[in-house]
């Protein structure tokens, strides 16, 4: 059963300048709540620990300049998921960045899982506002 989790905010930057920051994975330990560790990246590759759930190691798996990028398991992971960042002009040197964590969970998983999925993408959107403005 698949299941989206979105989380939105509207950075006060040009869409470049956000899609350059989420392109390169290393950034992205920036934006990640405290209960993650263990964090090593590349530009293309993360690994990481999500305390209580999971190891994850995530890499890129496509980039559209200033539109989006994906970023599907590097190797086996417990479910099946993609974290795609979309990014959309509003003019005004303004981006919307919306973070969509799409997962492949069933019933049990997605009471477990879903809650602390929601709360890393709120997370994530919420620090790239922060940092970026």
């Amino acid at each position: 059963m698949n299941t989206l989790i979105e989380s939105t905010s509207t950075i006060n930057k040009p869409i470049a300048e956000v899609y350059n920051f989420l392109a390169d994975l290393n950034n992205h330990q920036q934006l990640m709540p405290e209960n993650i560790y263990n964090w090593s990246s590349t530009a293309d590759e993360a690994r990481f620990t999500i305390q209580n759930m999971a190891k994850l190691a995530i890499k890129v798996s496509s980039r559209v300049p200033d539109q989006e990028i994906v970023a599907i398991p590097a190797e086996e992971a417990p479910f099946e998921v993609e974290l795609k960042w979309s990014l959309k002009d509003l003019g005004n040197g303004t981006t919307e960045a919306k973070h969509i964590i799409s997962a492949e969970l069933n019933m049990m998983l997605k009471m477990l899982a879903s809650g602390p999925l929601q709360k890393l993408a709120d997370h994530q959107a919420s620090r790239l506002k922060e940092l970026l403005g």
